[in-house]
């Protein structure tokens, strides 16, 4: 597919500086651009680049005006941002779509296929499973008994739902995310071992989800775990039984949430951050990286550092014990200058 700076300029409501014929068959970072690709600049760190780039056009800000030279076509536009998100969803919908179900596909004669669905090479479906309309299931998927997926939900390849769980509309499952496996309950015994406690209950993920790959969520013990509508979650996160997360809370990868623990919505958690077990993070709250929580915390609030500290407390503490070494040091010195003149 190939686009004209006009072409562009006329979707966006932009302004073409330069050639207007110039055109793009790729999107490109400004800084490894190469001809026939379409940058943008919504940074200015990353100006230098823009006059040494060789792609053939780049986005810009309505009121941005060049300090050199710019071999590059320009096209200005009121938010480079959401202009760039615009064409990058525009050029993905354009791209050619998978459909059809496979001969090779395993799928049980008590399943209900929507209309319009993809299911691939090898995927399975069991008894009583419900796949909603235009959703995609590409192969070694494994879709369990009486699971419900919704429409125009796209599980990638390698993903597995166990029974009983439900993944709601316009949900992305990236490859190899485990839905639904049990949750880690074990009982010591007389023996010095462990009894495992059946894991009764589901997965319940609402609308407009996205799950990294990799990321396992567990069902509940009893009841459901539940992902509220519009989560993210990154590559290689860990979901306990029974956690509960609010509405369109983003989490990088490498995050653990331990069971039983409920997190608000709109919270933004960052990556390898630790959440123990019975803990109720409250909405709109910010945990920093690698940060440990083991508290209850309060709508609205940041945290930071492991055990976790409100706000700033973590920074200001960190600029107290990075120096412990050396007050150490005078402490014993100190010391020694007093015991000498007890002498």
């Amino acid at each position: 597919m190939e686009f004209s700076a006009e072409m562009i300029a006329g979707l966006l409501s932009g302004e073409v500086v330069g050639d207007g014929n110039a055109s793009i068959y790729t999107v490109s970072s400004i800084e490894g651009g190469k001809e026939g690709g379409l940058a943008y600049l919504s940074n200015p760190r990353f100006e230098p680049y823009l006059y040494t780039t060789k792609c053939s056009i780049v986005l810009v800000e309505r009121n941005f005006e060049p300090k050199e030279p710019v071999k590059a076509t320009l096209i200005k536009v009121d938010n480079v941002n959401a202009c760039v998100l615009r064409l990058l969803d525009m050029y993905n919908a354009m791209k050619p779509q998978k459909s059809g179900i496979s001969k090779m596909a395993s799928i049980s004669e008590k399943a209900t296929i929507g209309e319009n669905c993809y299911i691939g090479d090898f995927a399975v479906i069991e008894a009583g499973a419900v796949v909603g309309d235009g959703a995609k299931i590409y192969p070694q998927c494994y879709v369990g008994d009486n699971v419900k997926i919704g429409a125009k939900t796209t599980l990638y390849a390698g993903v597995k739902i166990y029974e009983g769980c439900s993944v709601g509309a316009n949900c992305i499952l990236h490859a190899g995310a485990v839905i639904g496996a049990d949750g880690f309950g074990f009982a010591p015994n007389a023996e010095g071992g462990f009894d495992k406690i059946p894991q009764l209950g589901n997965v319940i993920i609402e609308d407009n989800v996205e799950i990294g790959a990799n990321t396992c969520i567990d069902r509940a013990k009893t009841d459901s775990t539940i992902i509220r509508k519009g989560v993210k979650l990154d590559n290689l996160i860990q979901i306990g039984h029974n956690v509960q997360i609010g509405e369109n809370t983003v989490s990088s990868s490498q995050t653990g949430i331990a069971g039983t623990t409920k997190v608000g919505a709109n919270c933004f958690i960052a990556g390898q951050v630790g959440i123990a077990d019975h803990v109720v993070v409250g909405d709109r709250v910010k945990i920093g990286a690698q940060s440990g929580i083991d508290k209850n915390v309060p709508d609205g609030e940041t945290r930071f550092g492991s055990p976790a500290l409100a706000g700033l407390g973590y920074h200001r503490s960190f600029a107290v014990f990075k120096e412990l070494p050396e007050l150490r040091r005078r402490l014993l010195k100190l010391e020694a200058e007093l015991a000498k003149k007890e002498e």
